[in-house]
């Protein structure tokens, strides 16, 4: 199965526009998979943060008034990474049906956070006035499958129950994985087990596109440890243990501007080079698309 991989979203924390970040984008995280040729129509959404309403907006322009059928799988539910759900056009369009995949956060349902999140205290429509159906679904570190796609995922380093995607075509092809908030060093209590880093390796073992947290150069790594993020060696070296073909870099930090990431892109791609020269690296920018 061929699909693309489009950037709608690639900053962390909080939206960024402005003229500064124009070029690697200030929306927050989302990442549309959309399958291509025969598979059309095979939607996968990665996270539902300010990137989502640009993507609905563009979904409702193309199908016109046919039905949409989207698997949203959410990394877990800081701000960041569902503030845009709200916005999604989709949800408003009687027939479409919204399927959200995340984990529990504590013992509170996903459903729950979700619902707070459109409470008439905080947004004026609440999440039983969408048109759409919807269904949530809980995932822990597990595999399981949605339409097209073979999914695995597992947990993060990361406050809160935080949760990477590996996903596979179902009758074969290319894979990639989702990885953003992830602490890869040293630096919090997240109660993962000793083996954690070597069964993450094993996870994401030879997929043909990783996009990973670099949020932070080395030196800014240093302050914010136990923050949950990592920096972009972090990401090349971990890349390089996975045999990994391409880095995507992703969650930029949110003071960083176009001509930060550009210098922090290149000194990643130094790093790759010692590691692993057929490393292919780069940053994610908005309306960025790759094809496997």
């Amino acid at each position: 199965m061929a699909y693309r991989v489009t950037f709608w979203g690639t900053r962390g924390s909080i939206p960024t526009p402005g003229p500064d970040t124009v070029r690697y984008g200030g929306n927050t995280p989302c990442v549309a998979v959309e399958g291509l040729g025969a598979d059309e129509g095979r939607f996968v959404i990665l996270d539902a943060g300010t990137g989502i309403r640009r993507l609905g907006g563009e979904l409702v322009r193309r199908h016109g008034k046919a039905t949409l059928n989207v698997d949203l799988l959410l990394s877990h539910t800081h701000w960041d990474h569902i503030h845009g759900l709200p916005f999604f056009a989709p949800f408003f369009g009687k027939g479409n049906c919204v399927r959200i995949w995340g984990s529990k956060q504590g013992e509170v349902d996903l459903e729950v956070i979700l619902r707070q999140q459109m409470h008439p205290v905080v947004f004026p429509v609440p999440l039983d006035e969408v048109a759409a159906e919807l269904t949530v679904g809980h995932v822990d570190a597990q595999a399981f499958e949605i339409d097209g796609f073979a999914v695995r995922a597992t947990r993060l380093r990361h406050p809160g129950n935080t949760l990477a995607y590996r996903l596979t075509p179902a009758d074969g092809g290319a894979s990639m994985a989702y990885v953003t908030d992830n602490e890869l060093g040293s630096g919090g209590d997240y109660g993962e087990p000793r083996s954690w880093r070597t069964d993450f390796v094993a996870f994401l073992r030879g997929v043909d596109i990783l996009i990973h947290d670099a949020m932070f150069t080395p030196d800014e790594l240093k302050q914010h440890r136990g923050w949950g993020h990592s920096s972009y060696v972090e990401a090349v070296t971990l890349a390089a243990d996975a045999r990994v073909k391409r880095l995507v870099l992703f969650h930029h930090r949110p003071e960083r501007d176009d001509a930060g990431m550009d210098a922090l892109v290149k000194q990643a791609r130094a790093a790759a080079k010692k590691l692993n020269p057929s490393l292919e690296v780069m940053a994610a920018t908005e309306g960025l698309q790759l094809t496997l």
